[in-house]
């Protein structure tokens, strides 16, 4: 699979993070998945792509030509696609993706996560989405979308597209067991 994932830039954070994130990228490569990501040499994305790198795995950055400056893009990807626009990247990484993982990050990450959740539930794609709840960090968000489903403002089909996973093994046990095509989403097209 070709599995996309959408995290923090900042190597600002906890480290925490970025070592449950180098976890995830290695084990994502022991897998034989490819990881498809923003490009970034930093934060969450370049935990990724150095825990891929460590095992030979194969990895696909995207990212407009503007960032192309001197440590902020990963230097080791197999293969490397420069986009004109943010919104050009955002649709190539949706595009050649089989499944998501949304790791903690900030507004960009957000905004990802809820595009590629609404194009999920409105039958645009029926790949497969998970989050990785490292530390508790989507705790929040969990109880905010029950909240949307106990309200009616969304159905638990949809509340079930995105599940939280505080293990990286069983995450990509879940993207693996439901990759696109594996399961019936007609019900999607009738919800939300």
């Amino acid at each position: 699979m070709k599995i996309c994932l959408y995290g923090a830039s900042s190597n600002n954070i906890d480290k925490i993070y970025i070592e449950a994130t180098e976890k995830l990228g290695e084990e994502l490569a022991r897998r034989g998945h490819t990881l498809v990501f923003g490009g970034g040499a930093a934060g969450l994305m370049g935990a990724a792509a150095r825990g891929c790198t460590k095992e030979n795995g194969k990895i696909i950055g995207i990212s407009p030509k503007f960032f192309d400056v001197d440590g902020v893009l990963y230097d080791k990807c197999t293969e490397f696609i420069y986009t004109e626009t943010m919104r050009e990247r955002k649709q190539l990484l949706e595009d050649m993706s089989d499944g998501f993982i949304v790791m903690p990050g900030g507004p960009g990450t957000f905004d990802e996560l809820f595009e590629t959740l609404a194009l999920r539930q409105l039958g645009q794609h029926n790949k497969p989405i998970a989050i990785f709840n490292i530390n508790g960090y989507y705790n929040p968000l969990g109880e905010m979308l029950k909240v949307a489903y106990t309200g009616g403002f969304m159905t638990k089909e949809v509340l079930d597209l995105a599940p939280l996973f505080s293990d990286e093994t069983q995450l990509l046990r879940y993207l693996e067991d439901n990759r696109e095509g594996t399961g019936d989403f007609s019900v999607l097209k009738t919800i939300g």
